[in-house]
């Protein structure tokens, strides 16, 4: 099977916020095709080819403190989005916001907090 790409949002927190919440991903679904990298910008998004079934974390993901609360928002496959979701739950305090499913996608949005 093809692969198809996890669009990462992040909104709030910092760079180091950022760069913590994609590390938590990363065991995943690997490295990400881009990194959040703009030191001023308030929305940030990273992107991952994601397989239609993401390997298992073979470790709970390590996440970290976050210095603010962080609303990320995750779109792609149900299965990736379901990966993604998971994997951000177990590494920060996670609050699910909200959800979207269309044919093809779904979009999850989790509110991480410090």
């Amino acid at each position: 099977m093809s692969d198809t790409q996890l669009t990462v949002t992040l909104d709030g927190g910092g760079i180091d916020d950022a760069r913590a919440i994609v590390r938590a991903l990363e065991g995943v679904f690997g490295p990400p095709g881009d990194l959040p990298a703009d030191e001023g910008a308030t929305v940030r998004t990273a992107t991952f080819d994601a397989p239609d079934a993401p390997r298992a974390a073979s470790a709970p993901a390590a996440g970290g403190t976050l210095s603010a609360p962080v609303t990320v928002t995750v779109q792609g496959t149900p299965q990736a989005v379901e990966a993604a979701s998971g994997t951000l739950s177990r590494a920060f305090t996670a609050r699910d916001e909200g959800a979207a499913a269309g044919d093809q996608e779904r979009e999850r949005q989790l509110l991480l907090v410090p």
